[in-house]
């Protein structure tokens, strides 16, 4: 409840906010639930790296595991703390980089499992690992991607060795594909060959290869446990089809002034009505949306006019209703009409870094929390 005081002051950080990012959990949960059943009986993780891309990863993570999730994935140590201090003791998490060098004791400390991605890493958590009688690691295998994983020549070295040689305890095998939005793309099929050739050599550890587009792939890329991310958050995993995915946030900029400009001004001919909005690139609306992208107010879409700057945006409100178009009123940029990929389309750019990007100065209020929007 927003109280007021006699100093005029709101206790409501939204009352004061320019912009509000509201996640809905709710439909967050849904969409693991939707995940884990389609791969059943595989497990269904969740990765929420990047502050659960960007929308809070205390809060997500809270509400997933709550739903029943028991397995996260953060991208460095410091998220990986975060998320230890946030989940029950029950929950697994696992650091996709691995450990940095002289970091090992902080895994130990803070019960994580780090993903091993070079011999170096390998080495050192084996050392640790003799020390404490063994500690458990997922291993990670380069099928294709040529990013992180070992070798098939380093993997061939560690294969020969013997799982059962090392103090580390292996929790799982791992890859990534490549081209799993492209489901024509023959890369899938040999990756999956190829990781499956590495499963069956390795003794028959856990093995996970698909994130979000791969689930969509078929069932032979599911594996024990998939690891979706960008499809918890209601980005399409199936570019040019219909998103099976709820969306999940919604992004309103307040109008700080609404002018009218007169025909044979810059923005064209006849008069028309501009509401500065204060949202910019600062906030995470990115610059490569000036001259394009749009708004809502109401019941109109809003085309933007000109450039993103920092701070703030300018839309054309000439069709909206001018009891709506007035300063205080909040111009909807994210919603279930315009959502992240439709302004990642305009954007140029793709789903993960709309959301990413939306900085910390977007107040989130979280619906199916308890705080609600």
């Amino acid at each position: 409840m927003t109280g007021k005081g006699g100093s005029g002051t709101s206790s409501d950080p939204i009352d004061r906010a320019s912009a509000v990012l509201e996640v809905d959990l709710t439909s967050v949960v849904a969409n693991w639930r939707l995940l884990a059943a389609l791969v059943a009986p595989a497990e269904c993780a969740a990765v929420v790296k990047a502050d659960a891309y960007g929308l809070g990863a205390s809060q997500v993570s809270a509400a997933l595991a709550a739903a029943g999730c028991r397995l996260f994935f953060a991208a460095t140590l410091d998220e990986a703390i975060a998320l230890r201090n946030r989940l029950p003791t029950s929950c697994e998490i696992a650091v996709l980089n691995g450990p940095l060098r002289g970091s090992t004791g902080e895994f130990v400390f803070h019960r994580l499992i780090p993903v091993l991605n070079e011999p170096g890493q390998i080495a050192d958590w084996a050392e640790i690992a003799r020390r404490h009688g063994g500690l458990a690691a997922m291993l990670h295998v380069d099928t294709g991607m040529a990013r992180l994983g070992l070798t098939a020549r380093e993997f061939a070295r560690l294969a020969e060795q013997g799982p059962q040689q090392s103090a580390i305890r292996w929790r799982a095998l791992i890859s990534h594909l490549a081209c799993a939005d492209q489901p024509p793309h023959p890369l899938n099929d040999l990756q999956h060959s190829r990781f499956a050739s590495m499963c069956r050599r390795f003794g028959g550890l856990p093995a996970s290869l698909a994130a979000s587009s791969g689930i969509f792939l078929d069932r032979r890329f599911h594996f024990d446990f998939v690891r979706p991310g960008a499809a918890l958050y209601g980005i399409n995993p199936q570019p040019g089809t219909p998103n099976p995915l709820r969306q999940v946030v919604r992004l309103k900029g307040r109008i700080l002034q609404v002018r009218e400009v007169e025909r044979g001004q810059s923005v064209g001919y006849g008069a028309a009505h501009l509401a500065t909005v204060a949202v910019g690139y600062a906030d995470g609306w990115l610059r490569s949306l000036s001259h394009r992208g749009s708004g809502r107010l109401g019941a109109k879409r809003l085309p933007l006019l000109g450039r993103v700057s920092m701070d703030l945006v300018v839309f054309d409100v000439t069709a909206a209703d001018p009891s709506l178009a007035r300063p205080g009123a909040f111009v909807e940029l994210l919603d279930d009409d315009y959502g992240v990929d439709a302004a990642a389309a305009d954007a140029g750019t793709i789903g993960y870094e709309i959301l990413t990007a939306l900085g910390r100065r977007c107040h989130r209020a979280y619906c199916g929390a308890p705080e609600p929007c």
